[in-house]
């Protein structure tokens, strides 16, 4: 069975997808290794590619990668190129209101209604609720109504834009990339403050692919950063280049979900 390969979590605009597909293709291709592209798009899950086991090279949720039984084997992680990332495989949550708001600090939304992407999330859904239980200790869970299954950035974003949430959470590489891609939609929300960091999302396998064709694959990562041909789709894709993270970095994205789900109530 031929391995896919797959970054919906980054596809969030035309030119991002085309390039995300772009840079596999040729890690792949200098890798040695084949596979076949997989769209995935919404209303599909990402819960359910995740849990193939066919899986050659897609990126994938740090809190899933973590609490998989059978730990995916990781290929490389994005470094953005922005300066708000200082050249670390980090990422957190932007939390953001519509631009409009008058709110001019998280502490003003309270009391209304916050939306969230998905429960199996950590940028869309545990890093917004770890920041209310560390920042704001005072108000763990201080709206009046909650409002999930919003998919994504680009649905949280939407939600905010017609006043169906008044905050909600935006993974902040995703952020980045629609504001470079498609800044008309990224304008209709402004940023009130930001999570604290949490690894990036690793690119995964979890198909048998053997020692040798993951080391040439972590290679050809690792040789995105000073490819020439590869210029244009880093600047498409704000990336500096790729690292290779060891496993038990995401512990802590796992240990602050643990975190939330024993010390706050449950949001519906």
């Amino acid at each position: 069975m031929t391995p896919v390969a797959n970054a919906r979590m980054y596809s969030v605009t035309p030119a991002a997808k085309a390039a995300w597909r772009d840079l596999l293709a040729w890690v792949l291709a200098r890798a040695g290794v084949a596979a076949e592209f997989v769209d995935h798009d919404p209303p599909k899950l990402l819960s359910e590619l995740w849990a193939r086991d066919d899986l050659g090279a897609v990126m994938m949720c740090g809190l899933p990668f973590s609490l998989r039984p059978r730990q995916p084997t990781i290929l490389a992680a994005p470094v953005p190129s922005l300066p708000r990332y200082r050249s670390r495989a980090v990422y957190w949550s932007d939390l953001a209101v519509r631009a409009d708001s008058p709110a001019r600090s998280l502490a003003d939304t309270f009391g209304g209604r916050a939306g969230y992407t998905l429960k199996d999330s950590q940028s869309g859904y545990f890093a917004f609720r770890h920041h209310l239980t560390t920042r704001h200790t005072a108000a763990p869970s201080p709206y009046r109504e909650i409002v999930g299954g919003l998919m994504n950035p680009r649905g949280v974003i939407k939600a905010l834009a017609e006043g169906r949430i008044d905050v909600g959470p935006l993974d902040s590489y995703c952020h980045d990339l629609i504001r470079a891609g498609d800044p008309a939609f990224a304008a209709q929300v402004r940023i009130l403050e930001s999570t604290d960091p949490t690894p990036m999302p690793p690119i995964v396998a979890t198909a048998a692919l053997g020692e040798h064709a993951v080391a040439r694959l972590r290679g050809a990562f690792l040789a995105v950063a000073d490819e020439p041909s590869l210029a244009p789709l880093r600047e498409t894709l704000l990336l500096e280049r790729f690292v290779v993270p060891e496993p038990a970095v995401y512990e802590t994205t796992k240990q602050r979900a643990r975190a939330v789900e024993a010390g706050a109530p449950d949001w519906p």
